[in-house]
């Protein structure tokens, strides 16, 4: 038996590409428009006209990514025109939709690599800001795929600021808070992402208090999902997220890497 918010969700995903208002999905499961919205938020972490902007934007990003003409992309994925894309999504592709399309084509992306504390460490950047901060050996690699036909350019110049203020911090002696961000994510992962920037250095939360945090506190497991998806390590602090019981979770770079961080923020707090 599908729960109310389950029933919301099955009844947009069959109408994708339509615009369904919350008086409608409410009547087609029947019950209140306040009692789905607050049922459905509390499930999904999203509105139900939340839901909807983000299928629509995954659906975009899903033809321009398999090489569909702009135009025709966005029309598919339900928008009514190319100028109401630009207008409300397009600045969280992170980058022009042509651009996305091409997967970085046209696109110049300035990065480096150095060695750390934690091993080799990745930065990269649009002329925006960073886009990329990855861990580990395979770091170039995982920037290659992710952005195959952008120009990429090791420069180390570019990123000089930037490389040295990761360095401090991994020394214990700076913050990464006001580095620029040119990262795409969906409306939830940039709410978990910007709660986690607002965790002190040297303190932690449960994946249940952030989804408490954002307003979703059903949400427990798409939090750590949206932790999963941090494009840019370090500067989005996900490693101060941990479960309930206190133990660490997990960490895309390494569960060892995620204890040397916390012990680092925990030894410059003292």
């Amino acid at each position: 038996m599908q729960t109310l918010s389950h029933r919301a969700r099955a009844y947009l995903d069959a109408r994708r590409g339509e615009r369904v208002t919350l008086r409608e999905l409410a009547l087609a499961v029947g019950a209140s428009p306040f009692h789905l919205q607050r049922r459905f938020k509390q499930a999904f972490g999203l509105s139900p006209g939340d839901y909807q902007r983000e299928t629509r934007l995954e659906e975009a990003k899903k033809h321009l990514a398999n090489g569909r003409r702009v135009t025709d992309a966005l029309f598919e994925a339900g928008y009514g025109s190319v100028s109401r894309f630009y207008e409300k999504a397009a600045g969280r592709l992170g980058m022009a939709a042509r651009e996305y399309r091409a997967r970085g084509r046209g696109l110049r992306i300035a990065y480096t690599s150095f060695d750390s504390p934690l091993g080799k460490v990745l930065l990269a950047a649009t002329g925006r800001g960073l886009c990329s901060v990855k861990l580990g050996d395979d770091a170039e690699r995982a920037l290659a795929q992710e952005f195959s036909e952008a120009e990429r350019v090791r420069d180390p110049q570019a990123l000089a600021l930037a490389r040295r203020a990761v360095l401090d911090f991994l020394k214990g002696d700076g913050s990464l808070a006001r580095l620029p961000l040119d990262v795409r994510g969906t409306a939830f992962q940039r709410k978990v992402w910007e709660a986690l920037r607002r965790i002190p250095q040297g303190e932690t939360r449960s994946y249940q208090q952030i989804a408490r945090a954002i307003g979703s506190p059903r949400a427990v497991r798409a939090v750590g999902s949206a932790c999963g998806a941090n494009p840019v390590a370090l500067v989005i602090p996900c490693h101060r997220a941990l479960r309930s019981d206190g133990s660490l979770g997990g960490y895309a770079w390494g569960l060892e890497r995620k204890r040397r961080l916390l012990a680092i923020e925990k030894r410059t707090q003292k």
